[in-house]
């Protein structure tokens, strides 16, 4: 494995939508917009702000419309939200998204528990989100869940996430985020799954997004950063558990994500302390402590 790092790492935002549609509280409007606000001030560049699904699903996007419709748009900074169809798609257009994202899994069970429906037909519904997208010239983003492994499966062959992922570029997303949603994934399986995925996909192409469940997430940005891999998903504070597994953490801090990048010399242009503020304040709101090991540490 060679150790070229990438001299910089394009960090996607993602604690506004991944990480609070699984509070159970509901937000405030008002400290969602701080959130992404204060995010924005720190340097952040790519923000998934919200989701336009049924809010009987995710009551805690419902005000996904509102959200977009006040926020103060800092210039540079994309603000993008999840359209898992056409409605949601047009609504996400209408409050000016700059950018969209579609999902898929690579683990059939899955997409059969989560959406009803077989990968193949979870990916054709997504065709006309993405067709109306390249009309509208709105970029699109695609996610693949369960890349190392799956709640009713276990084990996911690096050849099934090959494959979605593929479909994804194909079908016209410009980037694909590479999800272990239960973060059960360790080093070694990541590099296996990485270097199949890098077959089928332009390095430029592949983003990762781990979930620190069992404490693996930095361990397995490093060896995707080893292997060239330069955009990374993360939310700040940690926010977001994992519906699968009881009280788990959720997605990787981006406190730890930066100050891990800072040491090793690589740039991301995030100010650290203006990041762990905005950290310590949505968790103010929400009455709990950050899961950041790094926030923790330095507000101590």
């Amino acid at each position: 494995m060679t150790s070229h790092y990438p001299t910089q790492v394009k960090i996607v935002e993602v604690g506004p939508r991944d990480g609070l549609q699984n509070e159970k509280q509901l937000i405030k409007l008002a400290n969602k917009l701080q959130l992404i606000d204060e995010l924005a001030l720190a340097g952040l560049k790519f923000i998934e702000a919200g989701s336009f699904v049924s809010p009987k699903w995710v009551p805690q996007m419902a005000d996904s419309g509102a959200l977009f419709d006040e926020l103060d748009r800092q210039p540079g900074v994309t603000y993008s939200a999840l359209t898992p169809n056409l409605q949601g798609y047009n609504s996400a257009k209408e409050v000016k998204v700059d950018e969209v994202a579609i999902f898929g899994a690579a683990s059939e069970t899955f997409s059969q528990k989560n959406i009803n429906c077989s990968i193949a037909e979870s990916l054709d519904r997504f065709l006309p989100v993405v067709e109306q997208a390249k009309k509208d010239n709105i970029p699109v983003r695609g996610y693949v869940s369960c890349v190392l492994g799956c709640p009713y499966e276990g084990d996911i062959s690096p050849q099934s996430v090959a494959e979605v992922s593929q479909r994804l570029l194909d079908m016209g997303c410009y980037e694909v985020s590479l999800g272990d949603t239960i973060g059960v994934g360790t080093p070694v399986k990541t590099k296996n799954m990485l270097e199949v995925v890098q077959q089928v996909l332009p390095q430029d192409k592949i983003a990762v997004h781990f979930h620190d469940t069992y404490g693996q997430a930095l361990a397995n940005i490093l060896v995707a950063l080893q292997l060239g891999v330069s955009t990374i998903d993360s939310a700040v504070a940690g926010l977001g558990g994992c519906p699968y597994a009881k009280g788990a953490s959720g997605n990787v801090a981006t406190e730890d994500v930066v100050f891990m990048l800072n040491g090793m010399g690589i740039a991301t242009g995030i100010d650290l302390h203006k990041l762990v503020q905005a950290g310590s304040n949505i968790m103010a709101a929400l009455g709990r402590q950050s899961t950041s090991k790094v926030a923790n540490a330095l507000l101590s």
